[in-house]
């Protein structure tokens, strides 16, 4: 019942405001915010763009060529010749780097702290901003990251912050990590130190920082379960105007 409804009403404010339906999920790492994000999705039969994916793509190219992602002096003259794009493949999404499908080797802890060194240069993240507003503009969208509801997508008429507490978080991307067979020489105490490092430099950096705006609905995952999460994401669609 509370997914028919809400496919009523984004079909009926599609047909009334005759704009896109963009939703924005800002939240720190490791939060839940992209797994929420593509549920939610799929619920609603619109596309799910997950921010992070680009940064981090960004970040693998830097390293790859043996440059240190925070290093501006280094990583600016890589931007004319980077080609960073998405693709939705059967509701997974698939990120390119230069023609590469790199959506395996961005999702390491080494990768994940460079895409946050990386994004606190400030032309980065004009250049990868402009790329996710393209984007909307050409889909209904569901988007995640650091600085959605606050730069990216300030006009989107759905924000959400989406957080958790930093030994949740840690416990997760252990569990994630395991999963994958990687990371066996992280513990839960070394990934938590990670995270809150990443947690200060994605909140403190001068341009674009993660920030929960005002109209932004709270939504702590630390006791949620996914479905919980998700629903309570689209019972404040519905309530809303």
């Amino acid at each position: 019942m509370l997914y028919r409804s809400i496919g009523r009403k984004v079909g009926k404010l599609k047909m009334k405001r005759k704009q896109r339906i963009h939703i924005a999920i800002d939240g720190p790492a490791g939060a839940g915010k992209s797994t929420v994000a593509k549920h939610i999705a799929e619920r609603l039969s619109i596309l799910h763009l997950d921010t992070g994916a680009m940064y981090r793509a960004m970040a693998l190219k830097a390293l790859r060529l043996g440059i240190e992602p925070g290093d501006a002096e280094h990583v600016l003259p890589l931007l004319p010749q980077t080609e960073i794009t998405v693709e939705n493949k059967n509701g997974i999404q698939h990120t390119y780097l230069d023609g590469e499908d790199v959506s395996v080797l961005i999702r390491t802890p080494e990768v994940a702290k460079g895409a946050s060194d990386i994004g606190v240069i400030p032309e980065v993240r004009i250049k990868l901003a402009e790329s996710q507003r393209q984007f909307a503009q050409e889909h209904d969208v569901i988007m995640d990251g650091r600085e959605i509801g606050s730069f990216v997508l300030p006009d989107a008429p759905y924000k959400f912050y989406v957080t958790a507490s930093a030994e949740e978080r840690a416990r997760r991307r252990l569990a994630e990590l395991r999963e994958k067979g990687l990371g066996m020489d992280k513990t839960l105490q070394s990934l938590q130190e990670e995270i809150l490092a990443r947690d200060y430099t994605d909140s403190t950096r001068a341009f674009a920082p993660l920030v929960r705006v005002p109209e932004a609905v709270m939504i702590d995952t630390t006791d949620m379960s996914i479905d919980d999460a998700v629903n309570e994401v689209l019972r404040c669609i519905i309530a809303g105007e």
